[in-house]
């Protein structure tokens, strides 16, 4: 009985500090866990996107707030997170961020997963050229 207590113990500790549970250990929940922010550093409020604008305008609002920062791609890469949200958020969050080795690699899969929001975008002389049909 003892012997069956201390492992219920033990398991119980283990899923608490996350280390018993596999995908929640600090490892593979933090994406560049070895990259520091500058010290004094605060990060910015940023535009947040859901999934549904265009990713390019996204990543370049995004890039636009770092300009403290923007040379060092990590910090880019561990800050991006801050800027998602709904589906979006939900999508990076399922990701394998050990295949992204670099920021444009990131960027890339990224801007290839919510494209679909500029593919349809009509421009203005689309807009201006609808006529409507005699059915």
């Amino acid at each position: 009985m003892a012997e069956e207590l201390k492992k219920l113990t033990g398991r119980v500790q283990s899923v608490e500090d996350g280390t018993g549970v596999e995908g929640l250990n600090y490892e593979n929940l933090c994406i560049q866990r070895d990259v520091k922010l500058p010290e004094g550093y605060k990060p910015h409020k940023f535009e947040m996107f859901d999934g549904t604008c265009d990713p390019k305008v996204h990543m370049r609002t995004y890039n636009d707030k770092l300009v403290r920062v923007g040379k060092n791609k990590q910090i880019c890469m561990k800050l991006f997170m801050r800027s998602l949200t709904k589906d979006a958020l939900s999508w990076y969050i399922g990701q394998n961020s050990k295949k992204w080795a670099d920021w444009v690699s990131m960027a890339s899969d990224f801007t290839d997963r919510f494209w679909f929001n500029t593919e349809n975008t009509p421009d203005i002389f689309y807009i201006q050229n609808l006529k409507k049909k005699q059915t």
